[in-house]
This record gives structure tokens, sequence and C-alpha cells, in this order.
């Protein structure tokens, strides 16, 4: 087997989208690819759904809001992802400073000064802690009282000053709005982290490693933000995984996941995922990547669609060949079981959009 198709499958494998891989829970799936993106959180519930068995959209719900087994909140490179709860204060022990001192610069062209950025981060922590659940909105109305602008960024970028310094953290949806608690509420603390400091680094390096197959410390660096001098050492130390025989890796498995997924970003390079004829397709711009159709690990083309019982609507890559060993029915066959995942996710009757699900853009060549 080429090594390119072989590492491709081991990824798959590893971030549980291919080779059959799927968990049982949402807290197995967080435990085994450490994190998944949710700047939208929607978003980040099909993420789960792609490789959690059986996940409805109300168990992500159940374990984000009131079993509290997962936590949203910004980690790797600073961006929203939901991470095991178990995991949040070491991650941010880790994390936090170095995206406070990356932020740093952007608080000051802000024109807010070290002194307003504490007093606002007191004012958050006392009308969170006196008032229960409040929203962005809610907490930007409070920072007005300090002068600080309602529109605009720099309420933003306080309230994730905040929850970057371990004050506070995503709690429960309201009417489908992400509120901010106390981390110290939400999470007690029975005990110190149980990592810190470079065994910190070394346990994210060793995580990354089994979570995203065949990488190396680029990859990693590009996936956790931290510095490359860092990801090279705690990379040395983390030790090689085991991995499974490529050449037993059961072929043929599609999975539709969702914009901004972390398979797309985990990666310094992307043409293992998405051939590069395609990749603007994908990454058409402006911080977007869309919706994909993957067959082992491999883009065959971008989804739209999929709720209120409505079929997902498929847009494959014309011209481009399904994976090696696997053929254009197999696809079919695979979006029609994926699209009826997804009704059952949203407990939505099914209808299939047959254009979607049929597309004529497949070219076997076998």
């Amino acid at each position: 087997m080429e090594r390119r198709t072989a590492d491709r499958l081991l990824r798959a494998h590893a971030q549980a989208i291919g080779g059959r891989a799927r968990e049982k829970t949402v807290a197995g799936a967080l435990e085994r690819v450490v994190a998944v993106q949710a700047q939208d959180l929607g978003a980040a519930a099909l993420g789960l759904r792609a490789r959690v068995d059986g996940l409805t959209a109300e168990d992500v719900r159940r374990a984000t809001d009131s079993e509290r087994t997962a936590v949203r909140g910004w980690f790797m490179r600073g961006t929203l992802q939901l991470v095991p709860a178990a995991d949040a204060r070491w991650l941010l022990g880790l994390l936090g400073p170095v995206q406070l001192a990356l932020g740093a610069r952007r608080l000051r062209e802000l024109g807010l000064d070290e002194a307003l950025c504490d007093r606002a981060s007191r004012l958050i922590v006392k009308a969170v802690d006196g008032e229960g659940p409040l929203t962005r909105s809610e907490l930007t109305e409070r920072l007005t009282t300090l002068g600080v602008e309602s529109t605009g960024q720099s309420a933003f970028h306080l309230i994730r000053r905040a929850a970057l310094s371990g004050l506070i953290c995503h709690g429960a949806q309201r009417d489908g709005e992400a509120t901010f608690v106390l981390l110290d509420d939400w999470l007690p603390a029975a005990a110190p982290p149980p990592f810190s400091g470079e065994a910190a680094e070394v346990e994210l390096a060793r995580r990354y490693r089994s979570a995203h197959g065949p990488s190396d410390a680029a990859d990693f660096a590009h996936w956790s933000g931290l510095r490359a001098t860092v990801c090279k050492r705690a990379w040395a130390a983390a030790g090689e995984p085991r991995w499974e025989n490529a050449e037993e890796i059961p072929r043929g498995d599609v999975r539709l996941l969702p914009a901004f997924d972390n398979y797309l970003v985990g990666y310094r390079r992307r043409e293992l995922s998405v051939p590069a004829v395609h990749e603007r397709r994908v990454w058409p711009g402006g911080g977007i990547i869309r919706a994909t159709v993957m067959v082992d690990g491999r883009a065959v083309g971008t989804w739209s669609g999929g709720r209120n019982g409505s079929g997902p609507v498929v847009e494959p890559f014309a011209g481009e060949e399904p994976p090696e060993a696997v053929s254009t029915e197999q696809i079919e066959a695979g979006i029609a079981r994926e699209s009826a995942d997804l009704a059952r996710f949203y407990n939505a009757s099914h209808t299939v959009s047959t254009p979607g699900l049929q597309p004529p853009g497949f070219v076997t060549g076998h």
C-alpha cells in the first residue's frame, strides 16, 4: 500500500471518521480526539455525531449543559473547542498564558490598557457570581459601565481574556445562546491539575499523536498554537504511538463532516485530506471551512442542509475518482446511511434528496 494512502487511512481511523471506528459517548469521542472544533456549536455537535454511534443532539446538549462532561472554551490556537471537562484546567494552564500573551497586542490596539483589562475581569466575575449565568450581550452591557463600547470587538476580547485566565467558562445555553459561568462553580477543582509545565506539553503532544495518526512536530505546532521549539521538545519526549495495520483497516467508510471539522485543521498540510485541485471548494476564503463528504479520510465533495428531515445536498468534486478500492455505489450508499443518521440525530423524519445523493460527478475509473 502506498505510504500516503496508509497515512490517510490511519489518520481517519485515529480521528474516528474512518475504518468503521466510532465511539459510544461524547466523553469517549473527546477523550479519543482531544478536542472538537466549536466556533459553531451546532457544527461541533455534528462533528461528534460523525464519531459517536447513535448520538443525538440532545445527548450533546446534556453533556455540555447538565452532565458537564464536555466544556466549551478557547484552547488550541485560541479558538473555541469542546474538550473533556477533566482536561479543561490543565489545558487552560498550558495554553491560556500563551494566548493571553498573543492577545495583548490586540487589546492595546483596541485602547484597552492593563488596568482597564483587570477592572473588566473583576467586573465580569462579580456580575456572573452575583447574577448567575450571563450571555455575551449581557456581559457587554455590564462592561459599558467601564466605558467599554457596546459595539465592536472590545467586549468580546475582554470576555475571552477572563476565560483564558481561568476565571469564567461557557455554561449552559439559554434560548440557543451561550452563557458564561464561573469556572470554579461549573467545574469545582477537587485536586491540582494532573499536568503542568513541561509535563503538560508532553502530555498534549502524546495525545495529539494518538488522536491524529501519522504526523510530526510541525503538525503539532500548527494544531496546538505552541511555539515550534516547545513542540519539538515535547514531541521528542512523547514517545512513538502504536498504530493499527493500515492494510487491515476496513475501506469505503463514508462520513459527512461538518464545517470547521478538526480533521481539516489538525495538520500543517492539507493534501492527504483534500485533493489540491479541489482545495478552494473546502477553503473558499474568509476563514470558512465547508462541510465535507469524506471517504476513508479523503474529501470527495461538500454538503449542506440535512436539517428538518430534508436530505443533505451533496456537491461532488467533478471528475474526482473515488479513493482506491471504493466504488461510486459504495459512496452513494454511504451518503444515504449518513443522511438517515443525520435525521435520526435531529429526531426528524427522513427524506432522501435524490439529486444530492446520486450526483453525476464521481468517476470510478475501475
